[in-house]
């Protein structure tokens, strides 16, 4: 599935080119705003800032690559469908994070009486790397994914947002729905949990 946008009648590439550096310098709310009343390209410039952070996140919950791309065109059609929904006092990034969150977890729901295959949840390799090096970043990669595999749903959820993604905590309530202090009471079970799966496996 692949998310078809509405064409509009194209402009000159140079006045094209200066539009979209001008929409991506806008934050979520202004490029929300600009949307809503009818910017062909504002829409555009936000799947351009999240479509790689979104992709990754989702990789690294399920972990299944191809099945992550189309969850992620189907985060975005359903952003593009319901955003004259959204509430913009609100964090647009929690939003939509929120919506990839939960595509994630409807996944792993519906594959969890199957047998999954999680494949390499890191970035793929540098091809000049050297073979020593790509071969340790493998088993690495390997490991960090059969370790977050076997972390429930819920902890496996704020140790990705946590510790690969960087958000807040005030963030990781918001998308998985709870309080800071289990945010980080959840976080803290992850991490540990997360620690005494992975060392064996580095050993």
């Amino acid at each position: 599935m692949r998310l078809a946008l509405r064409q509009q009648p194209s402009p000159a590439p140079s006045a094209r080119a200066a539009d979209r550096r001008t929409l991506h310098e806008l934050d979520d709310g202004h490029l929300t705003r600009r949307h809503l009343e009818g910017d062909p390209q504002a829409f555009g410039a936000l799947v351009d800032r999240y479509q790689t952070r979104l992709l990754t996140f989702i990789n690294r919950t399920i972990g299944d690559r191809e099945q992550a791309e189309d969850l992620v065109q189907e985060v975005f059609i359903r952003v593009f469908r319901h955003l004259h929904r959204f509430d913009r006092t609100k964090k647009f990034s929690s939003w939509i994070y929120t919506i990839a969150s939960n595509a994630a977890k409807n996944e792993l729901r519906r594959r969890s009486h199957h047998p999954v295959v999680f494949h390499q949840a890191l970035e793929v390799e540098d091809p000049s790397t050297r073979p020593d090096h790509r071969f340790r970043r493998n088993c690495l990669a390997d490991a960090i994914t059969r370790s977050l595999r076997q972390l429930p749903e819920f902890l496996r959820n704020v140790f990705v947002l946590r510790e690969l993604e960087g958000m807040s905590y005030e963030e990781i309530g918001v998308i998985a729905g709870c309080k800071v202090g289990t945010v980080k009471s959840r976080l803290n079970r992850a991490r540990n949990s997360f620690a005494r799966l992975v060392q064996p496996l580095l050993e």
